[in-house]
């Protein structure tokens, strides 16, 4: 890949470094092979000069609206950009007549719509008629999961791809091709030039700014100068959507499989992005009962703890509750025993509908009761030899089931050996005196 200016568009200072910088064909954008190369399946529509409609999914910063107005360049169709923040139906109606006009002379159109996800379902209803009969190829760009943000309808008439945050590799070569550019090395050590990457955060477009506000200054720069020059970015991350979704998924994830460090990662992600700790605090809540349960009958003691410690000191103190809370789950022993017999138990319920308890097992406060049986013959555990009667807890033709079965980890060890003894009582192939309890 060429690293020289004349790749781009004529210097002019007034202009954007980013601007300045936008490349001049599909093989000077960087970080996107994978779906721009040569091989690649862009890459091959480009080459046969057959385009379908298609959506760019992708963080901000990583080429989208370049990669749509350089396909229309290299496939000979007019550019028609739309922005869904700002568009509404009638701008909508204006292109595609423009459109059609086209069509008649021959002349193709690319509509790129910009924040595509912003449209409601009627607005995207309004793309398929042009999009089918080819008045338009629709390519969209979108920072949100099209599988939630877009309908249907509208999906299974376009090709999704997924646009890479740029590596380390591709935003060097925007400090390069930048340098390049103004004629001089920035004023960074190597050290500052890899915090500078870091803080990009994936984003070229933010790089390049970051870029402009520090290639003039005269000091040679560290990392603790260059954060003192520019305005840091703040994480990628909408607690209303995927990425939030993504995060506490990952969380919980590597609480179950007993990696702390990593999930005090992405706690900390969460919260640097702005997440509600005491959304965190419910879901680890819910993480201690479902994946841990019985296994460690203090974790949801933990959990609820850290939770009422954050309510008492808010942030960031009580954040710290919070993180200890998280290496207690993830370095605690795992069980769903709970969880699974639960939803057992559940679904026979549902199959067995209204029927009543044994009598034995029933109070009997009045004569009445007494003489329909009501308690007759019920054994009070605690008086018997073992602690244990044996007797028959299910409904009265319901054969006996297992809902409940624990693992051998953590307390359910005890557990286990403490059911199976009983089932030896039950099945009378016990002794009557046992150590189990």
């Amino acid at each position: 890949m060429s690293e020289t200016p004349s790749l781009f568009d004529v210097d002019d200072d007034s202009r954007p470094l980013a601007d300045r910088l936008r490349p001049r064909t599909l093989q000077d954008v960087v970080g996107q092979d994978h779906v721009l190369g040569a091989d690649a399946p862009v890459g091959r529509m480009v080459g046969a000069q057959r385009l379908v409609s298609m959506v760019l999914w992708g963080p901000p910063g990583c080429g989208k609206t370049t990669i749509a107005r350089l396909l229309a360049e290299q496939t000979d169709l007019a550019f028609e950009p739309l922005s869904a923040t700002f568009a509404g139906v009638a701008d909508l109606r204006k292109v595609f007549q423009s459109a059609q006009r086209r069509r008649e002379v021959g002349q193709g159109t690319l509509l790129f719509v910009d924040e595509i996800h912003r449209f409601n379902r009627a607005q995207q209803d309004s793309f398929l008629p042009y999009v089918e009969d080819g008045t338009v190829i629709l390519v969209g760009a979108t920072t949100e999961n099209p599988s939630f943000e877009l309908n249907g309808a509208l999906l299974s008439r376009t090709q999704v791809f997924v646009l890479k945050r740029l590596d380390e590799v591709a935003l060097s070569t925007l400090i390069t091709r930048a340098e390049a550019l103004i004629g001089h090395p920035l004023p960074l050590t190597e050290d500052a030039r890899q915090a500078l990457i870091a803080m990009a955060d994936g984003d070229g477009r933010y790089l390049l700014n970051m870029i402009e506000q520090v290639h003039a200054l005269p000091a040679l720069l560290d990392p603790a100068a260059l954060a003192a020059a520019v305005q840091k970015r703040a994480p990628l991350y909408d607690k209303a959507q995927e990425g939030h979704y993504n995060l506490i998924s990952a969380l919980h994830k590597s609480m179950r499989g007993s990696d702390p460090d990593a999930a005090l990662y992405w706690l900390a992600r969460m919260l640097e992005g702005g997440e509600d700790p005491l959304f965190i605090a419910r879901r680890i809540t819910r993480f201690a009962t479902e994946d841990i349960g019985m296994a460690d009958p203090n974790a949801v003691q933990q959990a609820l703890a850290a939770w009422d410690v954050y309510e008492r000191l808010g942030s960031p103190e009580g954040e710290l509750a919070i993180a200890q809370a998280v290496i207690y789950l993830a370095t605690a022993p795992k069980s769903i025993g709970v969880y699974r017999g639960f939803n057992k138990a559940r679904a026979a319920a549902k199959r067995t509908g209204s029927l009543m308890p044994p009598a034995h097992i029933l109070n009997a406060p009045t004569r009445l009761m007494k003489d329909l049986g009501y308690g007759d013959g019920y054994q009070y555990d605690p008086d018997t030899e073992t602690g244990f009667s044996g007797a028959n807890y299910f409904p009265d033709g319901m054969p006996r089931q297992t809902f409940y079965e624990p693992t051998t980890g953590g307390y359910e060890r005890a557990i286990t050996e403490r059911l199976r003894h009983w089932a030896q009582l039950r099945q009378g192939d016990a002794p009557l005196k046992s150590d189990a309890d």
